[in-house]
């Protein structure tokens, strides 16, 4: 929580018949990215939608707003919701939300692995702050360098396998926490086959100020 300009980072699975019945959020953009399952959106804006696999949805609560997310289609949803302030300029922005299917997300291959790009260049998905949001794979043995700008930071979170980040070991579930400001350039080395998300953001500067599902 709160590494500036995150707010929340949450790895969750839900059962159908669970989930998060209507409820207010204020002062945030907020991403959920699925890995498996689906989820049915519905808000005060009267957006309906479902989110499925691979897929994102993402909303700007602004000033004010309230929605559900609801698991749909019998088996486990499983994904990550991210949280991003916003500066205080943007505290009194009219709410918006989207929805991105799998197959507009971007995914980069390379010789070792590949990008999708969530948040990014080629991405659909736009925020108001500054940020680069990425779900990596890289086979056992290989390398990845993140480009990080100086005064950025964010982490990188092990979904499954085993990393080496600057001779530190990552095992699934762990997340390595970084800063840009003075932070010399750092390489990812996957240990075996691996997955995990690369979040970078600029940061507001700005007191957090967090109750619940608001951050004022």
């Amino acid at each position: 929580m709160n590494h500036d300009p995150f707010v929340l980072f949450d790895h969750f699975e839900v059962a159908d018949g669970q989930g998060f019945p209507t409820h207010p959020h204020r002062g945030f953009e907020a991403i959920t990215y699925l890995f498996s399952g689906a989820m049915r959106h519905k808000d005060n804006l009267g957006n309906d939608s479902l989110v499925t696999e691979g897929g994102a949805q993402i909303f700007c609560a602004g000033k004010g707003f309230s929605h559900s997310e609801m698991p749909e289609g019998g088996e486990l949803t499983c994904g990550i919701q991210l949280w991003i302030n916003l500066g205080q300029k943007d505290k009194s922005l009219e709410p918006s939300y989207q929805s991105v299917d799998v197959k507009k997300l971007p995914v980069v291959e390379f010789d070792n692995g590949s990008r999708k790009v969530i948040v990014g260049k080629g991405s659909p998905v736009h925020l108001h702050t500054e940020v680069c949001y990425e779900h990596i794979s890289l086979f056992k043995g290989s390398e990845h360098q993140p480009k990080v700008d100086r005064g950025f930071q964010g982490f990188v979170y092990l979904l499954n396998g085993e990393l080496e980040i600057e001779k530190s070991k990552v095992n699934p579930t762990q997340a390595m926490l970084f800063s840009g400001e003075t932070l010399p350039p750092f390489v990812i080395k996957a240990t075996r086959d691996s997955e995990y998300i690369l979040v970078i953001g600029k940061p507001h500067h700005e007191p957090i100020k967090q109750f619940g599902p608001f951050v004022d």
